[in-house]
C-alpha cells in the first residue's frame, strides 16, 4: 500500500477516534458564515459542530435555563460577559470573533439610496427591524433611527422580526419594502448581491462587537476548545471577512 495513502488513513482513523460533537448556539446574523466554517472545521479536525441559530437574547434565556450548548457565538459582547459573570461561561475563553455591520436593505433595485435618505422621505409602508430587546442588530437599527431623527415618524411602519433571519425574510419576500439587516446576509464577492442598500456608517450606532465564549457545559471538552481555536485561525477569518465582517 502507498505510504502516503496509509498515512492518510491512519490520520483519518485517529481523528475519528478522538472526534466529538459540540453543540453551538449561533447568532442568526452569522448563519451562513458559520455553516461554512463548521464544514471546514469538521474536515480538518473530525469534530462536528451541531449548530442552532437564533436571537442572542433568546439564547441567553435558554442557556440560563440549562440548554445543553457548549459554545456560544453571540451577536454582542454584553451577553457572553454576563454569562461569564453568572458562572455560566468559562472565564478567560471569551473573545471577539467579528465586528458586525448593519445595512439598510431592500430587495428592490434602486430603492434604497447610498445615503439612507429613503428613511426621511418615509414613502414606504413597512420598515423591518429585528426585536431590539433580543437582537443586537435590531437595537442598532433603533439607534440609527434615533440619531437620524426619524424614529417617531417611522414608528407606525415598523415590522418586528423575531431575529435578524426573520427580518431578512420580511424584506426578501417584499412584505416589507426595506429593513435593517446584517451586511453578511446580503454581501457576496465584495458587493451587495441583490437589491439596493445603504451600509450604515458605524458612528450611527453602538459597535456590534460579536463575542464567542465556551459555556460551562463545554468546560474541559476538547471539541469546544478546538472550535474556539479554529475560529481564531486564518481560514475561519477569511470566511468571516468574505461576508463583510471586520475585526
Amino acid at each position: 500500500m502507498n505510504k502516503e495513502l496509509l498515512g492518510g488513513m491512519i490520520l483519518a482513523i485517529s481523528l475519528l477516534a478522538h472526534a466529538d460533537d459540540v453543540p453551538v448556539a449561533v447568532a442568526a446574523n452569522f448563519t451562513v458564515p458559520m455553516q461554512k466554517i463548521a464544514a471546514e472545521f469538521e474536515k480538518e479536525t473530525g469534530h462536528k459542530a451541531q449548530l442552532s441559530f437564533g436571537a442572542t437574547g433568546k439564547f441567553y434565556a435558554q442557556i440560563s435555563n440549562g440548554a445543553p450548548f457548549e459554545v456560544f457565538l453571540s451577536a454582542d459582547d454584553e451577553t457572553p460577559a454576563r454569562l461569564e459573570s453568572e458562572k455560566l461561561a468559562v472565564a478567560g475563553t471569551r473573545f471577539t470573533y467579528a465586528l458586525g455591520r448593519l445595512v439598510l436593505w431592500s430587495a428592490r433595485e434602486n430603492y434604497v439610496d447610498g445615503k439612507g435618505e429613503v428613511l426621511a422621505r418615509s414613502e414606504f409602508q413597512h420598515l423591518a427591524l429585528a426585536n431590539p430587546k433580543t437582537a443586537p442588530y435590531g437595537a442598532a437599527g433603533l439607534d440609527v433611527l434615533r440619531k437620524l431623527g426619524v424614529l417617531e415618524s417611522v414608528r407606525p411602519k415598523l415590522v418586528q422580526g423575531e431575529n435578524i433571519s426573520q427580518t431578512y425574510q420580511f424584506v426578501g419576500t417584499g412584505n416589507a419594502e426595506l429593513g435593517f439587516v446584517a451586511l453578511s446576509q446580503v454581501f457576496r464577492d465584495g458587493k451587495i448581491a441583490s437589491g439596493s442598500a445603504w451600509i450604515v456608517p458605524a458612528n450611527l450606532h453602538e459597535a456590534i462587537r460579536q463575542d464567542a465564549v465556551i459555556l460551562s457545559k463545554g468546560q474541559g471538552k476538547p471539541a469546544a476548545a478546538a472550535l474556539m481555536n479554529y475560529l481564531k485561525g486564518e481560514k475561519a477569518r477569511a470566511i468571516i471577512r468574505a461576508f463583510g465582517y471586520e475585526f
